[in-house]
């Protein structure tokens, strides 16, 4: 994605002429579409994109394989039914969340703001009154970069890492929409510096820690009832920035149309003289905490358990492949 650089910090999409080519125009129709969908109430529009989810779930094959092999991996006292409603529920909150993201870029702020439901909002504005740095660790749900929009409508600076969209025209419409109310946006490809520099700045931070970055820089922890290569980054970003952790979650309810936004207590200041198997495992359990009781909101169709330990075969490796 080509981009501009403020101040050597931000991350700034640009349009681009090309994204009038026709290559994009299917990315064109689904951005009009989604578009379009805000200007329907949300009590009418989600059990429709709700129904749209569940069947886009069955096509995506490869997406609901991964999700099911997650899981089964994560998650394996639940049986099978279950696990296909889960499946189901959370393809219907991936629209969902989807066309919230966007009334944020569409439509009257003040209408999604009635929508959402703080839970430890008092914590927030403790921490705001005592002047401290704050790092959000906030696991992958599909509406994950509400609050954060949220927080920056409401006057606080904000500043997020993200991973790059093999899609420009969705890798530039998405920032746009991420950056409206301001804040910073910092690629993952420029390295973690000017992510820690803003929050030093005195930017909150948004930081999931959920990636797989490879057996390297990871340790292999516990992780739901398997375990994860976890890279034990946050005791680092605590240290550096001088800030307090606060884990986060969004979660979307498409039967009352309310985004729930539930905020855990601090993690202890105390992870940064511990070692770094404690540290990761300290992080998954903050993870569990959050996703346990709405697994539905959790992005499972992503490959988490990709890396493993010597001799352990690749979950994702379909039989007879």
């Amino acid at each position: 994605m080509e981009y501009n650089q403020k101040r050597q910090t931000e991350f700034i999409p640009i349009f681009k002429k090309y994204f009038y080519a026709p290559r994009y125009w299917g990315v064109w129709l689904g951005i009009g579409a989604i578009a379009a969908a805000t200007l329907v109430p949300p009590r009418l529009r989600d059990p429709i994109l709700g129904a749209l989810g569940r069947a886009v779930g069955r096509i995506a094959k490869e997406a609901r394989f991964r999700t099911r092999v997650n899981l089964t991996y994560c998650l394996p006292e639940i049986d099978a039914v279950q696990r296909e409603t889960i499946i189901d529920d959370m393809f219907a909150c991936m629209t969902q969340s989807t066309v919230l993201m966007a009334e944020l870029a569409c439509c009257n702020l003040k209408k999604v703001q009635s929508r959402v439901r703080w839970h430890g909002y008092e914590l927030l504005d403790r921490l705001r009154s005592d002047g401290c740095n704050v790092i959000f660790l906030v696991p992958h749900g599909w509406a994950v970069d509400v609050p954060a929009m949220l927080m920056a409508a409401s006057g606080q600076k904000m500043a997020a890492m993200f991973h790059n969209q093999r899609n420009k025209l969705v890798d530039y419409m998405w920032n746009r929409v991420r950056r409206r109310f301001g804040g910073r946006m910092h690629a993952r490809n420029d390295g973690i510096k000017p992510f820690i520099s803003s929050v030093r700045q005195g930017y909150w931070g948004y930081y999931l820690p959920d990636q797989d970055h490879g057996a390297e820089r990871s340790e292999f922890v516990d992780f739901f009832a398997t375990y994860k290569a976890t890279l034990p980054a946050i005791a680092r970003l605590m240290k550096v920035c001088h800030a307090t952790v606060v884990p986060l979650f969004p979660v979307y309810n498409g039967k009352t149309s309310l985004l729930h936004v539930h905020i855990l207590p601090p993690m202890n200041d105390r992870l940064v003289q511990a070692d770094d198997i404690t540290i990761a495992r300290r992080m998954n359990q903050e993870v569990e905490k959050l996703v346990r009781p709405n697994p539905e909101q959790y992005t499972w169709v992503l490959k988490l358990l990709k890396t493993r330990k010597p001799g352990d075969p690749n979950p994702y490796q379909r039989v007879g492949r």
